[in-house]
């Protein structure tokens, strides 16, 4: 158990690469979204965009949010191999300063971890499904490859939650 006078031994190089790159899965397919959003040419017609996504109006910001509240889940991970993942901020009130709870952390990032293989392991199989029919040209492989690395953020979320978990027991 972590203590203030015993504390957990620093993560391991492995797991804070694999918790930089959870960060990072959710990049590309965020950066398309945004492109969606300001209706820039990313594989729909401006009808599509219209009638479909509402864009321009609430469907870009609905998109903007989407990929904004993904980024922040995902640079989540780095709490599991940083140190503001063992002590809360001390610029947060109430709890800054405390010392974090390791099941406070590691039952979330576990629960998330599953849901994130649920949600995103059918994305392997991208180019065996039909895709949007308004979608045009080469972009149904193109949005393929800007979505498989969400496939590896709930197994890498898994590899990161494991490896604190046995720094904080």
């Amino acid at each position: 158990m972590t203590t203030a006078s015993n504390p957990a031994a620093p993560a391991p190089r492995w797991a804070v690469r694999a918790a930089h790159a959870a960060a990072l899965t959710t990049v590309p397919s965020g950066l398309w979204r945004i492109a969606l959003a300001l209706g820039l040419p990313v594989g729909y017609g401006d009808q599509v965009l219209r009638q479909d996504f509402h864009i321009p109006g609430w469907g870009a910001v609905a998109v903007v949010g989407l990929s904004v509240v993904s980024e922040a889940l995902s640079l989540l991970t780095l709490g599991l191999v940083r140190p503001w993942g063992e002590v809360v901020p001390r610029w947060i009130p109430v709890l800054g300063g405390r010392r974090v709870r390791p099941l406070a952390a590691v039952i979330p990032a576990a629960l998330g971890s599953l849901a994130l293989v649920y949600v995103w392991s059918g994305f392997l199989f991208w180019w065996n499904v039909d895709h949007h029919p308004a979608m045009t040209g080469p972009w149904g492989d193109i949005v393929g490859v800007l979505y498989q690395p969400l496939v590896l953020w709930g197994p890498l979320l898994a590899a990161v939650t494991v490896s604190y978990y046995r720094r904080h027991r």
